[in-house]
């Protein structure tokens, strides 16, 4: 038995078990609305874990603890901004969403709704929109497939482009049988594993060092500026990574989630579930950088793969800490991490294709059963471009994907809290507001003025676009108002 062997077994087991649920995902699924949003039947539960799975990738359990590991904890405010951007947008938007798309002739995707929000019968809207989502979340799956191929190749030394092709495949494979239920459940299962690890494996390093007081002690001999929240940061850098949190009112794969809820009843009950596992994962994954730095100070003879590359402290302290079929199971999470946020992004793209592009213009008769296989096709040839991508892990196109969050985060967050909030807003407040934000981002990202990150200024132009061509345009029609009135009054009824 090889040191490599109860890892791989555990990630064989975890690889089987995520294709078992994609074909009982099959079974469940009979027309599109099952393919593309589960038929609305997720519970409370499976709603908040697969929302706060579909978010956090790789991110969270390498990128964010490497980043506290060699800054400290002033590398945390990303986090503090995530954690706040995430309730307001499980406060304010995912109950008026799930109501909303379901009045709007059941829209089933983004694109769907903004047109029947509005009533566009140009469809100028549903095109926009789709190209926006599948630009970005195809670069975006891209990066997924390179984070599981880098995991696939550290772990059982394979080279580069077999690795990409295994991580690609798994995660392919079960979106294409399932589609929405098995991202769904397979969503639910990844997140308790990066939950487990994620309280696991920082407890085991504190435990280590004797305890909270003599971990903190080393640290202040070690790195004592390590304490210091605002170390290397002036106000424009800490407004930046708090501005992370504006980003989730406009990423499609969140938004999905709360369009797929059971009824609004599921809202409150999923909030509570959702950011109690989101403020615990990213404490955790704060906790394994911060108490990393102990760790490794008092062991420097084995801190050759930290020294390397920060972003593997989790990786490091998980072989080095558990037994290997504990760690098989603690590093299986990372790769939870990974694919559930590819999955539900090959899924969204899958849906705008299908849903907004083959059945709107080129099969508007199109039996249920043509829709989900035309749905399992795209799932594929979105992942082999998605793969040709990522043939270059150092391809300048990856360098996007950092910029995908802001893109979105501006282009259609704005759009989605105005359209949700205020009666008033029109089309051409929409188109105006979507172009804005993606074209401010854009131009920002390539000047960097100031040093601000670009999702601060597209997403406040985006809203002031917003409201001005809404207030210039024609007030909307009196159906629109009729069903927004009616959405509120919904929405009051149940204290959302």
């Amino acid at each position: 038995m090889t040191a490599n062997t109860p890892t791989l077994v555990t990630f064989a087991i975890y690889l089987l078990g995520m294709l078992f649920i994609g074909w009982a995902g099959y079974k469940a699924t009979t027309n599109l609305s099952d393919y593309i949003l589960g038929g609305r039947s997720l519970g409370p539960v499976v709603t908040a874990l697969s929302a706060g799975a579909s978010d956090m990738s790789g991110w969270l359990l390498m990128g964010l603890p490497g980043a506290v590991f060699t800054q400290g904890l002033s590398a945390s405010w990303i986090a503090i901004g995530l954690c706040i951007g995430a309730w307001f947008n499980w406060r304010f938007v995912a109950a008026r969403l799930r109501v909303y798309t379901e009045k709007v002739g059941n829209a089933l995707t983004l694109p769907d709704y903004f047109t029947n929000r509005f009533e566009d019968q140009s469809s100028l809207l549903r095109i926009v929109t789709a190209l926006v989502i599948l630009v970005f979340f195809t670069i975006y799956c891209a990066s997924g497939v390179v984070a599981g191929a880098r995991l696939f190749e550290s772990m059982f030394g394979m080279s580069y482009q077999t690795a990409l092709w295994v991580g690609a495949v798994a995660t392919m494979a079960y979106v294409f049988i399932g589609g929405f239920l098995a991202v769904s459940w397979t969503d639910t299962i990844q997140a308790a594993l990066m939950i487990t690890a994620l309280i696991l494996a920082p407890l085991m390093v504190i435990y280590s060092d004797g305890g909270i007081g003599p971990s903190t002690a080393i640290i202040e001999t070690a790195r004592s500026g390590a304490f210091d929240m605002f170390k290397g940061h002036g106000a424009i850098a800490i407004i930046s990574l708090l501005a992370w949190g504006l980003g989730y009112f406009g990423q499609p794969h969140i938004l999905v989630r709360f369009m797929a809820a059971e009824s609004l009843k599921t809202i409150p009950s999923a909030r509570r579930i959702g950011m109690t596992w989101m403020v615990l994962c990213l404490g955790g994954a704060v906790a394994v950088g911060f108490f990393g730095i102990a760790f490794f100070a008092s062991r420097p003879d084995l801190a050759a793969g930290v020294n390397a590359n920060s972003e593997n402290v989790f990786l490091e302290v998980t072989k080095l800490l558990f037994n290997p079929w504990i760690a098989g199971v603690l590093l299986a999470a990372v790769l939870a991490a990974v694919m559930s946020t590819l999955s539900c992004q090959l899924l969204v793209c899958s849906s705008a294709l299908t849903q907004d592009i083959y059945k709107t213009f080129l099969n508007k008769n199109a039996s249920q059963k043509q829709l989900v296989w035309f749905g399992r096709a795209m799932v594929f040839a979105i992942a082999l471009i998605a793969i040709v991508i990522a043939q270059d892990p150092d391809a300048k196109v990856l360098g996007m994907v950092s910029n995908a969050w802001a893109g979105f985060g501006a282009a259609f967050g704005p759009l989605v809290l105005i359209s949700l909030l205020w009666g008033r807003m029109t089309r051409n407040g929409a188109l105006a507001g979507m172009i804005v934000g993606a074209v401010t981002v854009l131009i920002w990202q390539h000047f960097q003025w100031f040093k601000l990150y670009e999702i601060v200024p597209g997403f406040a132009l985006s809203a002031i676009a917003i409201i001005v061509f809404s207030l210039l345009d024609k007030a909307p029609s009196a159906s629109i108002a009729a069903k927004h009135k009616e959405v509120e009054t919904e929405i009051a009824a149940h204290g959302e």
